[in-house]
């Protein structure tokens, strides 16, 4: 464990230091949950007094930025050892794999927890979302969708180390990429029957189901959600064995050696 804290000690101090890698912490979180509330209020002067999109929507906004910081969180932790060519030191040393990829995820627990905090105090002092509305669901939400941010961030740090520092362009889109298929914002009924395929084997579109399920009437399916977090510990282990995968391909090949700020095949 004292490998790991260290690793979690120098991406302290990295923050520490520098008032601009503070700044993304909070700074694009919060623009997202202003954007998107005010978004809400409008939509609410068309509708019904009994309905309110604020739970539906803004709450769902919420929580898919707090799963795509999570990954950021672990990516942004490992490609600052990448920038500063500090990557192939930390493997000098009799480091293992784990107790790096864990300082990774525990780097993203404490910067994903500070975005966290802003967004709730916005959503709830602002526009007046209250987690109270989910109950005992938003647990597993969170839980779920933070496990599946970790897994995407490992599964981002590892193609990064295959393909070299320029596939960081690679790995930002991939929420983006992946909220169509998760329905964020729309049901999952409403899309067509191929991407329900893949919808069904994301562990964030359970979460996005629930969500509706409890703002419009029948509740939580606890079953789902179960299946959900299942999903996600799958997925975890899946992206620590392609990390491994890659890191051991990396350093067979020499790739370990030759990483630079280029490209590499």
């Amino acid at each position: 464990m004292s490998r790991t804290a260290a690793i979690v000690l120098r991406q302290f101090y990295l923050l520490r230091g520098s008032a601009a890698r503070v700044l993304p912490l909070f700074a694009w979180v919060a623009i997202d949950i202003v954007l998107w509330g005010f978004m809400t209020k409008y939509l609410n002067s068309f509708v019904s007094p009994g309905f309110n999109f604020v739970p539906a929507l803004l709450g769902a906004v919420l929580l898919w930025d707090f799963s795509a910081r999570v990954m950021y969180g672990v990516t942004t932790a490992f490609l600052e050892d990448v920038w500063s060519r500090n990557f192939l030191n930390f493997f000098a040393t009799p480091m293992s794999i784990p107790e790096y990829v864990g300082g990774l995820v525990i780097s993203s627990m404490a910067t994903s927890s500070i975005g966290l905090v802003v967004m709730l105090a916005l959503a709830g002092g602002v526009f007046g979302l209250s987690f109270l509305a989910y109950g005992m669901a938003v647990l597993p939400f969170l839980l779920v969708l933070f496990l599946f941010g970790i897994a995407l961030g490992i599964v981002a740090t590892a193609l990064v180390l295959r393909f070299g520092p320029a596939a960081e362009w690679f790995i930002w889109p991939l929420p983006a990429l992946i909220s169509p298929f998760v329905g964020v914002f729309y049901p999952l009924s409403t899309l067509p029957s191929w991407m329900r395929v893949v919808s069904h084997v994301l562990p964030p579109a359970y979460v996005f189901e629930s969500v509706r399920r409890i703002v419009h009437g029948p509740g939580a399916a606890w079953l789902d959600l179960l299946l959900s977090g299942i999903l996600a510990l799958v997925y975890i282990a899946l992206a620590g064995l392609f990390f491994y995968r890659v890191f051991r391909y990396a350093v067979r090949t020499g790739l370990l050696a030759r990483y630079s700020a280029e490209s590499v095949s």
